[in-house]
């Protein structure tokens, strides 16, 4: 399951009763879910003024650093191409995997400092977030227009003979070159109608080179053959082509832009190889970033949601809750006999929309308690850059 629940109760005589009454109801009397302490420090409240408007910042936050971070995994599994399989080990947080980090949360002093207000803390988590978002879309443009011009000049190298390049093909000795008055042409002849080439080709037109046809190479359903002819009678010759199904391509021979077309696919490869390790190193890096980023404006939320709800002082426990396996029915329902003491009116007030201080006004998902719902499956849900 990647499904967690992060939620908070208000604090019992201490903090940790609050936990050891949950645990001991979800875990040691349902087995409903494993669950953990969620180690929220000791924010700057603000007015209540600021923590409503808060709120509801916080909670567009929520989705845009998810997205981010969902983008990041998304384009590394991309990038890794046929090594996509080990896109999972790749997607870490401050180094280590991603149920390790959310199940031992420890909030960031050094980036996040708590000295700081509730909003300047969101505004660094903003600017960060949207910095990363921003290198993502270039890096990415760049890298994929590399890999989308090398892919098209690897196509053209094999696939059909009727679009693919010939130069690879043929060789010098296949054509007369440099003479004023003939020309040799490259011709594509579907194999059904290859005899009909060898019979008819030097009658389509004057002045065809008799017995100047070689046979290049074959696919599994077309042949490439070699004709000259006197230059003057080239447009005369390729109408009469089409009209027996002979296919003329467009092909000069020429050495230095054979050689040039090699080169450019080589340096293409070259440029993908040496822009890949680095890039994959970004991602992993940025991914991690967005990730704590994220799991830290959930600690936000469930810091001002308590507020909000529970008063001042501030006296809450944040618990993780990871549901097992088909058991999120019954967990959720034993929750409610749980908490029920918090708001008797918890679901007529989602019904009826009762505007509740820090509640999102008709939020679907209301209960007495505060409660986020966070999944870390980043391999499996779809995310667009």
């Amino acid at each position: 399951m990647t499904e967690f629940w992060l939620i908070s109760a208000p604090g019992d005589k201490t903090c940790q009763q609050t936990f050891d009454k949950l645990n001991d109801v979800l875990h040691h009397q349902n087995n409903l879910s494993t669950n953990w302490k969620f180690a929220v420090p000791d924010l700057k409240v603000g007015t209540l003024d600021q923590l409503v408007g808060l709120s509801d910042d916080l909670g567009k936050l929520d989705v845009y650093v998810e997205q981010v971070s969902r983008k990041i995994a998304l384009y590394l599994g991309e990038v890794l191409e046929d090594q996509r399989d080990k896109l999972a080990e790749n997607l870490l947080a401050n180094g280590v995997d991603l149920v390790t980090y959310l199940t031992r949360f420890q909030w960031d002093m050094a980036k996040y400092p708590i000295k700081q207000s509730l909003r300047n803390i969101a505004d660094i988590i903003s600017k960060q977030v949207g910095q990363i978002e921003t290198d993502l879309k270039s890096k990415s443009a760049a890298y994929n227009n590399l890999k989308g011009n090398l892919q098209s000049l690897e196509k053209k190298q094999v696939g059909s003979l009727v679009t693919r390049n010939l130069g690879e093909l043929v060789k010098k000795e296949h054509f007369v070159l440099d003479s004023e008055y003939l020309v040799t042409l490259l011709v594509i002849i579907p194999k059904a109608v290859l005899q009909d080439w060898w019979d008819k080709y030097e009658k389509l037109t004057a002045m065809v080179v008799p017995r100047s046809s070689q046979l290049v190479t074959q696919d599994s359903e077309n042949a490439l053959v070699t004709v000259t002819l006197f230059r003057k009678v080239v447009d005369e010759f390729k109408h009469h082509a089409r009209e027996h199904k002979f296919i003329v391509r467009d092909f000069t021979y020429n050495e230095e832009e054979l050689a040039a077309g090699k080169n450019e696919i080589t340096k293409l490869a070259t440029d993908k190889k040496k822009q890949f390790g680095p890039l994959v190193r970004w991602l992993k890096v940025n991914f991690s970033e967005g990730f704590t980023a994220w799991v830290h404006v959930k600690a936000l939320r469930v810091f001002v949601e308590s507020v909000l709800r529970y008063g001042l002082p501030v006296n809450f426990q944040a618990m993780l809750l990871q549901p097992n396996k088909k058991s999120t029915k019954r967990l959720r329902e034993v929750l409610s006999q749980l908490y029920l003491h918090l708001d008797n009116s918890a679901l007529q007030s989602a019904h009826d929309n009762v505007d509740i201080p820090g509640l999102v006004f008709g939020q679907a998902e209301y209960y007495p308690y505060v409660y986020y719902k966070i999944n870390i499956d980043m391999i499996d849900l779809p995310g667009k850059i």
